[in-house]
């Protein structure tokens, strides 16, 4: 049987970081109004599993912080930001507006209806109202 190595499960325990990374992540998602359920089931995780993650006693891989900061609309810097929020109010709400936008383009399963709001998108940016 092999003996463990020194500090093995060490690597794996939850730290500060991790505490801090996963209170941005409930922080930004309860800005942008979306529940545990919403965001797991976009990440392709339980919500228990994303509870855990916001409670900082799952660590989240490189991968899920990709993914993470993807489907919430920020930087993966956010997340790891010690003072709450770095952006203005503005910024933020544009941000979240942004984020809006991009989840009912993706759950927008018609072609044509796709069609559609690239042609509003087109017309409002040829208009000079971007």
């Amino acid at each position: 049987m092999k003996k463990p190595r020194p500090g093995a499960n060490a690597a794996r325990t939850a730290t500060e970081v991790d505490r801090q990374v996963g209170h941005n992540v409930r922080r930004i998602r309860n800005a942008l109004g979306l529940t545990l359920m919403e965001l797991s089931e976009q990440l392709g995780i339980s919500h228990q599993q994303l509870q855990k993650y916001e409670t900082g006693s799952n660590r989240l891989s490189a991968g899920t912080l990709m993914a993470m900061s993807e489907r919430l609309g920020v930087p993966i810097s956010e997340l790891f930001d010690a003072g709450g929020t770095t952006k203005k109010t503005s910024e933020s709400e544009s941000d979240r507006l942004k984020v809006v936008c991009r989840r009912v383009i993706e759950r927008t399963r018609s072609r044509k209806t796709l069609d559609l709001m690239a042609r509003v998108l087109k017309a409002i940016d040829e208009n000079g109202s971007l």
